[in-house]
């Protein structure tokens, strides 16, 4: 089965997405910040073939989340497409995959996993 994995501090937002994804047949873990996020990756016998990332979050953000990522061998190559609220330049500074605004439709998150996965 296909994992993907949401880091995001939205309960609602996770939830909405976990859901969606669930329906098309993924499977799906999340996290509410990086570090927890970092966490779990790094305790999980094989990576998700992508990580939907929210960018402000509380204790990590997406910006730390990001860097530590591409400096540990064993998480570097999973693809990141940021969810953000906010500004596109800000999200472009994280070397994303992808930019989605939210909200959008679920089509947009669709389409990502199905391109990653």
């Amino acid at each position: 089965m296909k994992q993907i994995f949401i880091v995001e501090d939205s309960k609602d937002y996770q939830f909405l997405l976990e859901t969606i994804l669930v329906e098309e047949g993924y499977s799906v873990e999340c996290a509410s910040n990086g570090l927890e996020a970092l966490d779990k990756l790094r305790a999980r016998p094989n990576n998700p073939c992508m990580i939907f990332l929210d960018i402000m979050m509380p204790v990590m953000d997406g910006f730390q989340f990001r860097e530590q990522q591409k400096n540990d061998p064993q998480l570097a190559n999973i693809p990141i497409v940021v969810m953000t609220a906010h500004a596109d330049l800000l999200a472009k500074q994280i070397e994303a995959r992808e930019i989605i605004r939210k909200p959008s439709d679920i089509q947009v998150f669709l389409r990502a996993a199905q391109a990653y996965c």
